[in-house]
């Protein structure tokens, strides 16, 4: 409904005014009733539907276009208001249902989901180093929660945070290396655990223990650098193992060093690579291992590739396969924020809007004096506990309209949560228990809250204020047009049969042709094929026998009628003299054809018959425009409208 308003609106070009001087902005350009527009305000208008362009001379006839337009749509509005469109109940509920459907996904996009992309953006372009403690849950929480705590104590108290890990620390990935987890950045780990990171400086410990799902966590920052998104990398792999799957890291080691002395005598890496790598995916490509990002490879190879620099290759680097010589050969600089605007975003998404949109509704809940009645909610449960979602509830009658909660001086009936629980697609026909119940309970009200944040968000934020009256005024002349247009054109078949005489020549079939094809995957087939035609075999049998195009077997290789230039199959078809004739063996995609002609029909005029849906659309067209015209010349003589093409061009060019 709100692209009528841009239609209405449309010059068809983008365009805008020059700056004004202050005197400028204040010219007259048209007059209506007791009304006006000025350069501001026509400005304003140009911006809003149509973005920037540079005035020239050329364009004098645009901006006029433009203006003629702009009058026309407040001369509608002006008129909407006379007949009372604005206070129209049907209109007006349209637009609280718009306001409610755009209003919350307006305001979690401007207050929720934007700044939270923003700082994962800025957050993304450092990585951290960082070690923890961890002690698991325990069944009451207590003890684990009290330990943690203990312990960071003791590391406050000058401990080493290194040794209280390796005898403490229950996670026996990191425990053996001081806790180090390596490097992170934003994104990759917990929300509680990623926020107490991103707060804590180099080498100091984050002063409060941290819950995640995993346990209690005592967090240390080691390092902080700028992040690389992503490296290319060459090696050259000397495995541990022999050519017997033993293990023998003294050979390994040795051929490694041998290697490394020949690169330091100037060797060719990817030589080198490709003649003493164990590594058979990469040795054959010089060892190019591709673009990856930080944590993609065992620790030692990722910490010595992602400190070299492009062109540099490491020393020997010993992992849990062998030695190492690394090489890294590109690495890619980070995305600015538009470019990874959308990848962020459905990070955040998955990651933590549940979390803030929760945090958000019980902001709301205490805003709004939320409250929930127990008495109704607990008889409604007991009513209603064991049917299944969108069931006929039986015996709740007395309930119906009973609020079930309060909020923001205005209440939810039980009939109401019943209907919206009904509705809920995610949870229909699902059995009603305890849980379910709490938790459809906590999804309505806070859509309920949110719908009543959003009716209201025009009362607070001035642009989505404008939105809704832009969406409100389109509505409105949407209702015009509907009045004084559409609703007035009548067709009937005279009518239509008339229109069809005076406009026939636009109504024409072009060339058409049907055909029966032959189609194959090779040449040698096709060929075969056209030899046993000029022998004289039935072609329409060998079509249905031997054609191989997908769909056409069962029909035989019947292509129906057509126009004659939609595909090659179609001209060469229609190239042939008479019906019977077919072409030799052409090559066509995918393969080679044959087509034997069917029928063709020379283009010619449509009967009204065949024409009539295109007759229809273009009188109503036409009607359309008739009757526009005449409602916009009452209009312009009602409110004795006046504009000034000449106050406009000094506008936009005097110097």
């Amino acid at each position: 409904m709100f692209g009528k308003l841009l239609i209405i609106l449309s010059a068809g070009v983008a365009f805008i005014l020059s700056s004004c001087a202050p005197e400028q902005s204040q010219i007259i350009l048209a007059k209506y009733d007791d009304s006006q527009i000025n350069v501001q305000e026509y400005k304003n208008a140009l911006n809003k539907n149509f973005g920037a362009f540079k005035s020239d001379n050329d364009s004098i006839a645009k901006y006029k276009n433009f203006l003629n337009l702009y009058v026309d749509y407040k001369l509608k509005l002006k008129d909407a208001i006379d007949r009372g469109l604005n206070n129209d109940k049907q209109l007006l509920d349209e637009l609280n249902s718009y306001k409610k459907d755009v209003g919350i996904s307006y305001f979690l996009e401007k207050n929720l989901v934007d700044p939270a992309v923003e700082q994962l953006y800025e957050r993304r372009k450092w990585e951290y180093r960082v070690s923890h403690i961890m002690i698991k849950h325990d069944a009451g929480g207590g003890i684990a929660k009290a330990k943690a705590d203990s312990l960071l104590k003791v590391i406050q108290n000058g401990a080493s945070f290194e040794e209280i890990a390796k005898a403490n620390s229950q996670d026996g990935f990191t425990r053996a290396d001081g806790g180090d987890i390596y490097y992170i950045t934003a994104g990759i780990l917990p929300t509680e655990f990623e926020d107490a990171v991103y707060s804590t400086n180099v080498g100091q410990v984050y002063p409060k223990v941290v819950e995640t799902k995993y346990g209690f966590h005592i967090i240390k920052v080691t390092d902080k650098k700028p992040r690389i998104p992503e490296i290319r990398a060459s090696h050259i792999l000397f495995s541990k193992f022999d050519e017997h799957k033993q293990i023998d890291t003294v050979s390994a080691r040795q051929k490694a060093d041998s290697v490394y002395n020949l690169l330091k005598n100037g060797a060719n890496f990817e030589q080198l690579a490709k003649e003493f790598s164990d590594d058979t995916g990469t040795k054959l490509k010089g060892g190019d291992l591709g673009f990856f990002p930080r944590r993609s490879m065992v620790k030692s190879f990722d910490e010595a590739a992602f400190n070299l620099n492009v062109g540099q290759y490491s020393g020997i680097v010993k992992s849990n396969f062998g030695y190492h010589i690394i090489k890294v050969t590109d690495k890619k600089s980070p995305k600015s924020f538009n470019e990874e605007k959308d990848e962020l975003k459905l990070m955040y998404k998955r990651r933590r809007f549940e979390e803030d949109y929760s945090k958000l509704i019980d902001s709301l809940k205490s805003a709004y004096s939320f409250k929930l009645n127990e008495k109704t909610y607990t008889d409604l449960s007991k009513k209603i506990m064991g049917a299944k979602v969108g069931d006929e509830y039986k015996d709740i009658d007395s309930l119906k309209n009973l609020p079930l909660f309060n909020y923001n001086k205005k209440s939810l009936l039980v009939d109401d949560f019943l209907n919206r629980m009904n509705n809920l697609s995610e949870y229909k026909n699902k059995l009603i228990n305890s849980q379910n119940l709490k938790t459809i309970t906590d999804k309505i009200s806070g859509d309920v809250l949110m719908e009543d944040l959003a009716l209201n968000l025009d009362k607070t934020d001035s642009v989505f204020a404008s939105l809704m009256n832009d969406y409100k005024d389109g509505l409105m002349i949407f209702k015009l047009q509907e009045l004084e247009v559409w609703n007035k054109i009548k067709i009937d078949t005279t009518k239509l049969h008339e229109f069809y005489l005076q406009t026939k020549n636009n109504y024409i079939w072009p060339n058409r042709v049907e055909f029966t094809e032959i189609f194959t995957k090779s040449d040698s087939a096709i060929n075969g094929i056209y030899q046993q035609l000029k022998a004289g075999a039935d072609f329409d049998s060998l079509a249905a026998e031997k054609t191989q195009r997908f769909g056409y077997k069962e029909k035989k290789g019947r292509h129906e009628l057509q126009d004659a230039e939609k595909s090659n199959l179609a001209k060469v078809a229609y190239a042939l003299n008479s019906p019977g004739d077919y072409s030799e063996p052409f090559k066509d995609s995918g393969g080679y054809s044959i087509v034997k002609l069917v029928k063709k029909i020379p283009s010619t005029l449509k009967t009204f018959e065949e024409a009539k849906a295109e007759v229809q659309s273009a009188y109503q067209e036409q009607e359309s425009k008739r009757l526009e015209n005449e409602y916009l010349e009452k209009l312009r003589a009602k409110y004795q409208s006046e504009i000034y093409y000449d106050e406009l061009q000094e506008a936009l060019f005097s110097k």
